[in-house]
């Protein structure tokens, strides 16, 4: 999965539309494998844009949530730890 693309489910505050923008946006780059379409594609880069949020959303909020709320400060600091803990296995941590 792409990193940019992050969970959206259970957040307080709720998940905005600019964030699910966004995860649509980074979606359809990444299938489509460009970040700025021709000008012959934009047309279909952008509904499919809208298609893709559409559906995120028609499915956040069709979701039961499970779970501790998710906070934007506690998932900053979970990839904050996962990126610590990548890093120390790094095979450039074990030469330092």
């Amino acid at each position: 999965m792409c990193r940019n693309i992050r969970v959206l489910h259970h957040f307080e505050p709720p998940t905005t539309e600019e964030e699910t923008e966004a995860a649509a946006l980074q979606y359809v780059r990444t299938v489509s494998g460009t970040t700025k379409p021709a000008v012959a594609d934009q047309a279909a880069f952008a509904r499919a844009v809208r298609d893709v949020a559409a559906a995120t959303s028609s499915l956040l909020s069709a979701l039961h949530p499970r779970g501790a709320v998710r906070t934007r400060e506690g998932e900053r600091e979970k990839a904050k730890a996962r990126w610590s803990r990548r890093e120390r296995s790094s095979p450039k941590a074990v030469a330092r």
